[in-house]
């Protein structure tokens, strides 16, 4: 089972870089695979690391076996044949450690800081996902009639043959989904809504009944491990106040109606998004969760993007490596 850490730069504008590179080696050496972080740009207060791409680079070069993804880069913000090059260069220079999550992006703010026509973002978003991988694998010019100026000298191969970097989709709409079918991409499964949106619209395009999806998804929960499960829902209850607040600034932000945001369910959190007890019930639930999906890759929040102080995320994450990585790691890989 892959067990990679999410959401650990939420709320980290107080913590020095070099703290945040010495945990991610720390993170490192207890054995999780992977990490990812998310793009949002021109937040205020201003976001600590708004490039997902410089953020990989800086810790692909502090530590050694672990991989960086991005979920995601928001590929209509960018010129494909710059970001196919930027991509090539981290995968070459982290020994291909590097998982390059994609997505269209909705955020209204950015788009309207770019000048961005926010109907204009799926066709910038396939444009820029055919233009990246082409120039990967051989010589590339953007067209005529594409969203980008065309070009006259071709881009590529920036990859050397055979070489191969893994690409994970993000989003719910049945467009999108109905994208990651057609390109084989595993999705990046949300959490907030959680994935069984993105199940329910996996079922309508494929025809699948079978309650279980393809291994190399990558689902999320948020985790509270502590020594006793009694200590670990004391937890949980503390969070949840805080978690609805956080709900409402979010939905405030994309000009969502507050009302649409109800109070937390203790019993569907606890049951749908969160993995909570002692290192036994956290062991169970995931076990449990795996055979239920038959998803293999889960990414692990334990700051709860950032209503939990890092200190204490830590702590807890630290105690889920000591305890679990290794029988969690020792399950039989799961088929596509």
């Amino acid at each position: 089972m892959r067990l990679d850490i999410a959401g650990f730069t939420r709320g980290t504008k107080t913590i020095d870089h070099r703290e945040v590179l010495a945990y991610c080696a720390r993170m490192d050496a207890l054995g999780y695979d992977g990490i990812w972080f998310n793009e949002f740009h021109f937040q205020q207060p201003p976001d600590p690391y708004p490039s997902t791409l410089l953020l990989a680079a800086a810790i692909l070069g502090r530590t050694e076996r672990i991989r960086v993804g991005t979920s995601i880069v928001v590929l209509p913000l960018y010129h494909p044949l710059l970001l196919a090059e930027q991509i090539a260069q981290l995968h070459w220079q982290s020994g291909g450690r590097f998982d390059f999550g994609i997505g269209r992006g909705t955020h209204p703010a950015t788009l309207a800081a770019l000048g961005l026509d926010p109907a204009g973002t799926r066709e910038r978003f396939e444009a820029a996902y055919g233009l990246v991988k082409s120039a990967w694998s051989g010589p590339t010019l953007v067209p005529d009639g594409s969203p980008w100026p065309a070009s006259t000298e071709p881009v590529g191969p920036l990859l050397a043959p055979g070489e191969r970097i893994p690409i994970y989709l993000a989003g719910s709409t049945p467009e999108t989904v109905g994208f990651a079918v057609a390109e084989n991409l595993p999705l990046l499964l949300s959490l907030e809504p959680s994935e069984q949106r993105q199940f329910d619209v996996y079922d309508c395009i494929t025809g699948s009944r079978s309650g279980r999806y393809p291994a190399d998804y990558s689902i999320s929960r948020y985790v509270t491990i502590a020594p006793t499960r009694a200590a670990a829902i004391a937890t949980v209850d503390a969070l949840l106040p805080r978690l609805y607040e956080r709900r409402r600034r979010y939905a405030m932000a994309q000009n969502r109606p507050l009302d649409s945001i109800k109070p937390i369910d203790r019993d569907a959190f606890l049951a749908n998004q969160m993995i909570a007890g002692s290192p036994q019930d956290c062991f169970a639930r995931l076990v449990a969760l795996r055979e239920r999906t038959g998803i293999d890759s889960i990414r692990l929040i334990f700051n709860c993007n950032g209503e939990i102080p890092e200190a204490e995320a830590e702590t807890m994450a630290t105690l889920f490596g000591r305890e679990l990585i290794a029988p969690l790691h020792a399950l039989p890989a799961q088929q596509r």
